[in-house]
């Protein structure tokens, strides 16, 4: 399609100036602890082991942003998570970095170099406590509710390519599991435009895609070719079935991508210096290094949107052993995401690249109990932070908060749906015009965009 029927058939805006050709969406699964990452929190150590209701604080549990904001799967009545009283201390220490002097933990020693570039957003809030909030960070959609299109599957359906013979929409690492299918699903937007899942490997990066050994590529093209007019023919008599025409662009993708694909994750041509700038040459971080560094090489290629989850040793869920699991985590992500942010930076890729650093909710400032965990803190939907970097977006800048305990994001806070709003504005798309006829999608789903990140 070409590139102005594309953004007809989204929503691409007059009115608005695209900031940036691409995104890279880093999603950490399992959710970390706001306070133990970007938003420390000095009073959980001066009144470690007290309950809410003995600080000088309102207790937040009282207040009506929990039952505006809170959206339990099972009824309120034998539902326990987020409301532990007895508040658990910071399980590390944290410091001003930068000129611009934001707090971070002592646990991305690496990234805090870089602070001065990002965007920090401490006051989002979601609506669901259960790990299916992985696939509502992602659709802004709760699981009770019609499922709805990713973000990257809009960002697929409202742009044009930047380049014929790559995916516009590539995920590395994930899905996570089988039920977060939906954060790369496209829906009714139908199935061209849900994420492609990508290997490292560049002798097999796109599985059942690549050449049979004993055929040549005239062979294969003869045979595509026969594939193809015999797919047309059945479409002739199928007009509306979209599958049907998916199946026939991804043949015509495939034979493309056989050599663009392996190209694009062959990290032969790159420096010794850029391998370890990655951290690549480190067991602790190769895994997430090599796909940061195939998200640079993606976006550099034209790719539109790279979604990638970073973490290979597990959820960065902490109902036990919080300290642990954290330190153990932020280890693997910490000189990768630094090093991602230095390659954009001198390759002049953070002019047209965002960036986005996110999970599924944060974590609570009480202690949690259930089960018999007494050393992590559980899901935490209230407020957690996210972080962004790049075109059109602010440079070592703080916007929102939580209150001094780490519970409620403040103010009116952001849905995850005002990130969404935020990244497709910055791509030059209105969110609000991102619809196709018959299809109605819930108010808050829109989102708004968060206008104090932006330059």
């Amino acid at each position: 399609m070409a590139l102005s029927a594309m953004l007809a058939e989204g929503g691409h805006s007059e009115h608005f100036t695209p900031r940036a050709k691409s995104v890279i969406w880093i999603f950490l699964s399992g959710g970390y602890s706001q306070m133990e990452t970007f938003d420390p929190k000095a009073a959980l150590n001066k009144y470690a082991g007290m309950t809410f209701d003995k600080t000088p604080f309102d207790n937040p549990v009282n207040s009506p942003l929990h039952r505006k904001r809170f959206r339990s799967v099972p009824s309120e009545e034998i539902n326990v998570r987020d409301v532990y009283p007895t508040i658990f201390p910071m399980q590390v220490g944290w410091q001003k970095r930068g000129e611009s002097g934001i707090e971070i933990t002592d646990w991305w020693p690496h990234l805090a170099q870089h602070v001065d570039k990002i965007s920090f957003v401490r006051n989002m809030w979601t609506t669901d406590n259960d790990h299916a909030a992985e696939n509502q960070f992602h659709t802004g959609r709760h699981k009770l509710d019609e499922s709805q299109p990713s973000i990257g599957a809009w960002a697929h359906y409202g742009l044009g390519s930047l380049n014929e013979n790559l995916p516009r929409f590539v995920v590395l690492g994930g899905p996570t599991r089988s039920d977060t299918r939906e954060s790369i699903d496209s829906l009714y937007l139908g199935p061209q435009h849900a994420g492609i899942p990508l290997a490292l490997d560049p002798k097999n990066s796109l599985p059942f895609a690549l050449r049979n050994a004993d055929q040549t590529l005239e062979q294969q093209q003869h045979e595509y070719e026969v594939i193809n007019q015999l797919n047309e023919l059945t479409a002739i008599e199928y007009p509306e079935d979209q599958s049907l025409r998916a199946r026939i662009r991804a043949y015509e993708l495939a034979f493309k991508m056989q050599a663009a694909v392996p190209e694009s994750v062959d990290f032969s041509q790159e420096t010794a210096a850029t391998m370890t700038m990655y951290g690549i040459d480190q067991d602790a971080t190769k895994v997430a290094g090599q796909r940061f560094l195939a998200a640079r090489r993606l976006v550099e290629r034209g790719v539109r949107f790279v979604q990638v989850f970073p973490s290979p040793y597990g959820s960065w869920d902490s109902h036990q052993q919080l300290k642990d699991n954290h330190t153990r985590l932020c280890a693997t992500v910490d000189l990768p995401v630094a090093g991602l942010l230095q390659d954009l930076k001198q390759r002049g890729l953070l002019d047209d690249v965002i960036v986005v650093f996110g999970t599924e909710f944060g974590r609570t400032p009480g202690l949690e109990l259930r089960g018999g965990a007494n050393t992590g803190r559980d899901h935490h939907p209230n407020g957690f932070t996210i972080w962004m970097a790049g075109a059109g977006l602010k440079q070592g800048h703080v916007h929102g908060a939580t209150d001094e305990l780490g519970y409620h994001a403040l103010g009116e806070g952001h849905y995850v749906t005002d990130l969404h709003a935020t990244v497709l504005h910055l791509l030059g798309l209105d969110n609000r015009r991102l619809e196709i006829p018959g299809r109605k999608r819930l108010e808050i789903d829109h989102g708004r965009v968060i206008r104090d990140v932006l330059v």
